[in-house]
């Protein structure tokens, strides 16, 4: 402003004189002698000097009489008590317990699959069949000899116990009969791992064997079986977490692929951390009515893991800091009709911070009324000029 009045006055001055000079300056021009026409540059410097001197002392006066020239103009807002939900951002996958690709236990041929891709099974249901190799046969034959053994034995017990006979005689019987009972258990148990059933109720994902195909134990993959409504999510939480990541907390999950918000809490938490990455695990229940939540879904977690029901929280863009790394901010004081008041610098400690807002643990009362266009610009204890008060904050 200073220097455009300057540049104004001086015009204005000109082109009052300019007339009255032009035929001097062109005269000195049209003489073509060097040392006139420096001498008339001369007189116009020193009128240049003149004019200037005189603008200066009309500044001075006028920063004397013009109050208002040096009052900044801000914005500002009342520090009020609000409930304050700060939360840890994570990520997670959908995943559940219910979820396995079936194995067989029995090497062999596999001479049947009962079961289609998508059907329900329940559990203990037979799923595939594997051929025995003769085992079936087996069994006929022992089970005709531990029929036989049963007999002999039983026959014994009654001579024995009417005192007919020797001890050894049946001792003999029993143990034979003991024996073979113990052989047809054990083959019915290795034909037993031939039928191939659903270790838990579900649907089937996948066949990945078809029949006919001859596979091996504990190798060959014959099918995929899982079931959805168990699904929980699984993520890994810093150490740094453990106390205020429990069971019970609030959790909102975000799916990106489906465009979907839940909320939900935490279910359980490991008590174990892993070494490798300094992390324990937390499970997230949710519910999946519908068979919209897929495993391995990935998923955005937002755990609240802190909650103070009267904080003071102001924009992080309003806090300076001075040479000592105490962080301030300024708030107005003493305002007079003309909504002018006393810019006054207030040193604070923060805490938890959420976006761009902050929480203020000390400094800062209840109603105060902070700036925040023109924080940064404001000196302490200057005179400042009200424009706007924003009772709900700037966020």
């Amino acid at each position: 402003m200073k220097y455009i009045l300057t540049i104004l006055t001086f015009s204005i001055l000109l082109t009052s004189c300019g007339d009255g000079k032009k035929n001097t300056v062109e005269k000195a021009l049209e003489s073509n002698d060097l040392e006139t026409i420096r001498k008339k540059r001369a007189e116009l410097v020193d009128e240049q000097q003149v004019l200037h001197d005189k603008i200066v002392r009309l500044d001075k006066k006028i920063s004397v009489l013009d109050t208002t020239k040096n009052v900044p103009l801000i914005t500002t807002f009342k520090a009020t008590p609000e409930e304050f939900n700060h939360v840890l951002e994570l990520q997670g996958n959908v995943t559940t317990k219910d979820l396995m690709t079936i194995t067989p236990e029995y090497n062999g041929i596999l001479t049947n699959v009962y079961v289609k891709e998508g059907q329900w099974v329940n559990k203990g249901q037979s799923l595939a069949k594997i051929d025995d190799g003769g085992l079936s046969q087996q069994l006929a034959q022992l089970q005709i000899q531990a029929d036989l053994a049963q007999t002999t034995y039983e026959r014994q017990k009654r001579l024995w116990d009417q005192e007919i006979g020797s001890e050894i005689q049946f001792l003999q019987a029993k143990s034979n009969y003991e024996g073979q009972v113990e052989a047809v258990n054990q083959l019915k148990q290795q034909i037993a791992k031939t039928i191939v059933k659903a270790p838990f109720s579900g649907t089937i994902d996948a066949v990945i064997t078809e029949q006919g195909s001859v596979v091996a134990a504990g190798q060959t993959q014959l099918m995929r079986i899982v079931n959805l409504n168990n699904m929980y999510i699984e993520t890994e939480v810093p150490e740094r977490h453990l106390s205020t990541i429990t069971v019970g907390k609030n959790v909102e999950v975000f799916f990106p692929i489906l465009g979907k918000t839940i909320n939900t809490k935490v279910r359980q938490t490991s008590n174990v951390i892993n070494p490798s990455n300094r992390t324990f695990k937390a499970e997230i229940a949710i519910p999946n009515k519908d068979n919209v939540f897929k495993p391995n879904l990935t998923v955005r977690l937002k755990i609240n893991d802190y909650t103070n029901e009267d904080a003071i929280l102001i924009p992080q863009s309003i806090i300076s800091e001075n040479a000592e790394g105490e962080q301030y901010v300024y708030v107005v004081e003493d305002k007079n009709d003309k909504n002018q008041g006393t810019a006054h610098r207030v040193i604070i400690k923060t805490g938890r911070a959420q976006g761009d807002l902050i929480e203020v643990m000390e400094g800062i009362e209840s109603n105060a009324e902070l700036i925040q266009e023109g924080a940064r610009s404001v000196k302490d204890g200057q005179t400042v000029e009200v424009l706007i008060i924003d009772n709900n904050r700037n966020d």
